[in-house]
């Protein structure tokens, strides 16, 4: 019985020693097998760290031309500097070297290169190739250089906000260089080497190089000849007029590309203001799209065109204007304070009355004159490729009563951005099709796909025409005179008070703009001007920005080599005549003989001041201002 026990026992020891001994067998399998298999990438990019040094080649990122072909925006190759402690023979000599080479203190590189904790340190970044070079030449043990990429703007200044910048990182940041930076920036390489524990190079060891990859070029709708002309408008206006700001728009109204785009003031792309982040993103702001304002008489091309469009107004349909509207008990003024009397649609356009256009809005009604404002793109985003597009401020319908409605038709108690305006402007003068305005050339950038709004049918062909009759005789009056020398062109004027942030209106502080199309008859192109706080002493759209954006004007036709439509034009010039002191109705007289258009400030009887001063040069049909 003791020896059937014994053996009973001895076979169950071995069973259990059997199973332990495939329990561990097993275990180890299933390790190596989250080793190897489940594991085993990362633990090999851990090793191949522990045993190789990498440094990041950064890609050049790519061009951005206009649709000339002429660069925008380039990268050239520049130089990180690192060091490797572990590497440095004497310390004292590379850091003297690099101090002296790179205008660093030395101080500061030589306590990162005794930091022995850390295997490799960055010196400096962005090293011009010059300089990398004589730093190569003193053949220093343990100083490397690593490609990375530098950006070059030729044009400095011109386009700041459009073409943005880059951080020193290779980043978009702003503009055009954020929006598309997964284009621009292409593909990082490495350079790697093998090294021991201490992190030092093995010596005849591998070297891996995995080159960078170039990002894509960009083709932009962008004519720097146009934005140079626009730029430099802008930059009198600043002086000129004195303004906070001045912001500009050139527009191909047929594609929606964007030809000319800016505001000032800018900065220098090559010399960023980073030590002011304020500034810098004030100044980074593209206006146009960020920036919302009461549009003013420029609004009215819109109410008008769907006052047409539903056949509530027609070119002969007449308009009394004493001065003011009332409505809904509430007195709106017109602008001139003693009316317009008894005129055409076509005459209280050119005069831009504020009654008629009251009439018109209220003639609409609430739902139609919202079912306008979405057709042409009002409350929402124009999608315009750019960054902090702004969608505008309407009313809720519901909460629409007429004396809102009333003031909504000549561009007062509603915002939006110029860049929707323009855009709004262009369906209605172009046929009727709105186009998402935009920056990139979209039959030259195969692989972006960013897709823009078309939408066809906005308006009529006949409500097109009526339209662009009327801008056209709004600029050019009776005909006798043109706004731009023997050229075609249509425009309107808009002057808005700004608010206070808290609400209310802010005394003395206001908007001055300008909208114009050409050819008048057919546009292919429009022009936006605006002021922002002129405080030269005038502030009337028709004195304070158009005369800039006739300049503008006159500067693309140059550039165009656009022949004149008319050579047989009336130029005429005259002396402005000193009214100051006469009677507001006497002065009226003497500058309609001369065929000068005027604007009036106040409601006295006498003129007090007037823009611009007596014995100044003006063209016939030049607009000057009446204080009183």
């Amino acid at each position: 019985m003791q020896k059937a026990f014994t053996l009973y026992s001895l076979k169950k020891r071995i069973l259990a020693i059997v199973i332990a001994i495939s329990f561990i067998f097993s275990a180890l399998i299933i390790r190596l097998f989250i080793i190897q298999i489940i594991n085993g990438s990362s633990l090999q990019a851990k090793a191949t760290d522990q045993w190789t040094r990498d440094l990041k080649i950064i890609a050049q990122r790519g061009k951005v031309v206009d649709r000339t072909g002429s660069a925008l925006a380039v990268s050239y190759t520049t130089y990180n500097v690192y060091v490797r402690s572990r590497e440095v023979q004497n310390t004292s000599v590379v850091a003297n070297i690099l101090s002296s080479e790179l205008s660093l203190s030395f101080e500061k590189i030589y306590t990162k290169i005794k930091n022995n904790n850390a295997s490799e340190v960055l010196i400096k970044m962005q090293v011009e190739g010059e300089v990398v070079e004589k730093i190569y030449n003193h053949n220093l043990k343990g100083v490397y250089f690593a490609e990375t990429a530098n950006r070059y703007y030729p044009y400095g200044n011109l386009l700041s906000q459009v073409l943005g910048f880059i951080s020193i990182d290779n980043v978009g940041q702003s503009g055009i260089e954020a929006y598309y930076d997964n284009y621009l920036k292409g593909v990082d390489g490495f350079s790697y080497v093998q090294s021991d524990l201490q992190g030092k190079e093995i010596g005849g060891s591998l070297r891996y190089y995995y080159p960078s990859q170039s990002g894509e070029d960009l083709l932009l709708t962008i004519d720097s000849k146009m934005q140079i002309i626009l730029e430099s408008s802008l930059e009198k206006i600043m002086v000129e007029q004195k303004s906070k700001s001045a912001t500009g728009i050139i527009l191909d109204v047929v594609s929606g590309g964007i030809l000319a785009l800016s505001s000032k003031p800018s900065f220098d792309l090559n010399e960023i203001p980073r030590d002011d982040l304020s500034l810098l993103f004030e100044q980074s702001k593209v206006k146009a799209i960020t920036d919302i304002y009461e549009p003013g008489s420029t609004f009215k091309i819109l109410t008008v065109a769907a006052a047409l469009e539903e056949g509530l107004t027609s070119e002969n349909d007449r308009f009394y204007c004493p001065g003011y509207r009332i409505v809904d008990g509430i007195k709106i003024k017109c602008w001139r304070t003693i009316g317009h009397g008894s005129q055409t649609l076509i005459e209280a356009f050119a005069n831009s009355c504020n009654c008629c256009f009251m009439d018109l809005a209220l003639r609409l009604g609430v739902d139609k004159f919202y079912e306008y404002a979405a057709r042409f793109g009002l409350g929402q985003k124009t999608g315009v490729d750019m960054s902090g597009e702004a969608s505008g401020i309407l009313m809720n319908k519901s909460q629409v009563k007429n004396v809102d409605l009333a003031r909504m038709g000549f561009g007062h108690a509603i915002a939006l951005t110029p860049m929707q305006l323009v855009s709004a402007v262009s369906s209605i003068v172009n046929g009727g099709y709105y186009n998402s305005p935009h920056l990139i050339d979209l039959n030259n950038n195969e692989n972006i796909n960013k897709k823009f709004l078309h939408k066809e049918g906005v308006i009529s062909q006949i409500t097109t025409q009526m339209v662009n009759k009327l801008l056209e005789f709004a600029e050019n009056k009776t005909g006798k005179w043109t706004f731009v020398e023997g050229y075609n062109v249509g425009g309107k004027t808009g002057t808005a008070q700004k608010y206070k942030e808290g609400g209310g209106i802010d005394q003395g502080k206001y908007i001055s703009s300008f909208i114009g199309t050409y050819p008048a008859d057919n546009p292919r192109y429009i022009v936006f001007v605006m002021v922002d706080e002129p405080s030269a002493g005038a502030y009337y759209g028709s004195i304070v920005a158009a005369p800039y954006g006739k300049e503008i004007f006159s500067g693309m036709f140059d550039y165009l080599a656009e022949k004149k439509q008319s050579e047989q034009v009336m130029i005429e010039y005259v002396e402005m005549p000193d009214l100051q002191g006469k009677s507001l109705s006497e002065s009226i007289i003497l500058l309609k003989s001369q065929d000068f258009e005027y604007e009036i400030d106040g409601e006295g009887e006498y003129v007090l001041k007037q823009l611009p001063p007596a014995g100044t040069t003006l063209q016939k049909g030049d607009t000057v201002l009446l204080i009183t």
